[in-house]
């Protein structure tokens, strides 16, 4: 007994000291050179992992990461579970409730695709109300019936653009024999009626690593000021986006749709509405008069009566959402939450949304006592969530049916999505899970194939940590890398 114990105890001092002379404590603002405290060879760490299982090797690798210059001050958690045998196979804090960044999607996403299913579509609709005479002249309206489509106009997840929404628009026009419209273009957008009263979540993170947030709401709450409003491009949904101003909190440009002096009114762009004064735009160099003008209508009391043109279609949600979990899109994961809180409550209120995915969680048995679920796209710093909890959700999401589908929306290490730079050597291609990133948050939680043909999950969640965004990354991988033999 005592013999195996000093064995290991040699092996664990072998294992650190390596790990030390190939820079596990390497920070940018520590000493880089440690040579005088190394001095075992490839040859005998080899030696020394056979010694020593995988799981002891994992267990070294956490106690090494606890005294890391880049870790020591930094609060995290880290589980690895095995789905068969229901056990925890390596932890350290897997029960403290920790910022989880944009792994927060997993959830947002999971309800999404459990309450509406693969196949969900948006769609968007063009009508027409009266009639139309031999010389196809439309004596009454054309209706824009939107239904809150993330990716109208986006070309996002194989999303058409608005010009061919609008080519298709004007072509199922003629196929009807409309020639002229005697009336308005009026847009039907109730679904998100109420956006503009809503306040925004609490403690949001406004701008991250070059990734704008929409939030959506008033600021007034939050008395940001001296904001300054800066620019306005024509298309809403260009890559440069259209609105911004200078937030006071981090001195960077976040997105604004209205400013009034003393507080901000944001909104999920008008897509609709666009799409709506493209279309007359397009009618009208068409050749096709419209004498009216666009004009919104959320509530209709005396409905006309009106008969379908045509429906665009949005991708399905399963590429909605393999798109959002791959580019960790957090425009579309705030949708997603829209959404399921107006399928499931009948509006699409930030609140409703949020109360639709915990009232999910809670039917599939999700611990939340550790949980506080602020937004979709997990950009607010008060949502909170533990290890444990993130690991036993993505276990029990290996029984669902639509498991396979969302599997393959994860991001691969050192392949695709916000996975492709990680996992470059060891791991490429065993490690599919959602990443999450806020400043001096790094995040990381999913599944990974291990060398002997397992399925394992994990949970790894740094909150505060020293050094840089890649050497935190670089720690993950460290950390995970054993795991992948066991």
């Amino acid at each position: 007994m005592i013999r195996l114990k000093n064995i290991f105890v040699s092996s664990a001092l072998a294992v650190s000291a390596f790990a030390f002379s190939q820079g596990t404590f390497t920070n940018s603002t520590y000493p880089q050179s440690y040579d005088n405290q190394s001095s075992n060879s490839p040859k005998d760490f080899a030696s020394t992992e056979k010694l020593m299982t995988a799981k002891e090797l994992v267990d070294i690798n956490i106690n090494s990461m606890m005294s890391d210059p880049v870790l020591r001050n930094a609060s995290w958690g880290f589980v690895i579970y095995d789905p068969k045998t229901k056990k925890v196979v390596s932890s350290y804090n897997e029960n403290t409730p920790l910022v989880p960044a944009s792994t927060t999607k997993l959830l947002t996403t999971e309800t999404a695709m459990s309450l509406m299913g693969e196949k969900f579509r948006w769609i968007t609709q063009l009508e027409y109300s009266g009639t139309i005479d031999v010389d196809g002249n439309l004596q009454g309206n054309l209706y824009v019936v939107g239904s809150g489509d993330p990716s109208l106009g986006t070309n996002k997840a194989g999303a058409s653009s608005y010009r061919d929404i609008v080519s298709d628009f004007v072509l199922a026009m003629a196929g009807k024999g409309i020639k002229k419209v005697s009336g308005d273009i009026i847009i039907q957008t109730a679904v998100f009626k109420a956006n503009k009263s809503q306040t925004l979540p609490e403690n949001i993170v406004w701008l991250e690593n070059g990734n704008y947030y929409l939030p959506v709401g008033s600021t007034l709450e939050i008395s940001p000021s001296n904001e300054k409003l800066i620019a306005k491009q024509s298309n809403p949904f260009a890559e440069n986006k259209n609105f911004y101003y200078i937030s006071p909190y981090i001195k960077q440009m976040v997105y604004a749709d209205k400013f009034e002096g003393i507080g901000l009114t944001t909104k999920v762009p008008d897509a609709p509405a666009y799409l709506a004064n493209t279309l007359r735009a397009t009618l009208l160099k068409s050749g096709i008069h419209v004498s009216g003008k666009v004009t919104p209508r959320m509530t209709d009391p005396n409905p006309e009566k009106r008969e379908l043109i045509t429906a665009y279609q949005s991708p399905t949600l399963t590429d909605i959402m393999t798109y959002t979990n791959q580019h960790s899109d957090n425009g579309l994961a705030e949708a997603f939450l829209r959404t399921v809180g107006f399928q499931k409550n009948g509006d699409q209120t930030l609140e409703s949304g949020r109360n639709a995915v915990v009232a999910h969680l809670n039917s599939i048995g999700f611990d939340t006592s550790g949980l506080n679920y602020i937004d979709g796209s997990g950009l607010s710093r008060s949502n909170l969530v533990t290890p444990i909890a993130q690991v036993k959700f993505l276990t029990g999401l290996m029984n669902e049916k639509f498991y396979k589908t969302y599997f393959d929306s994860l991001p691969i290490g050192g392949q695709t999505g916000t996975l492709k730079r990680m996992f470059n050597g060891n791991g490429n291609g065993q490690i599919f899970a959602k990443t999450g990133t806020l400043n001096k948050v790094k995040t990381l939680a999913g599944y990974m194939k291990t060398n002997t043909g397992k399925t394992l999950v994990f949970s790894l969640l740094i909150n505060n940590y020293a050094g840089s965004v890649d050497q935190v990354k670089s720690k993950m991988e460290q950390l995970l890398q054993p795991a992948l033999s066991l």
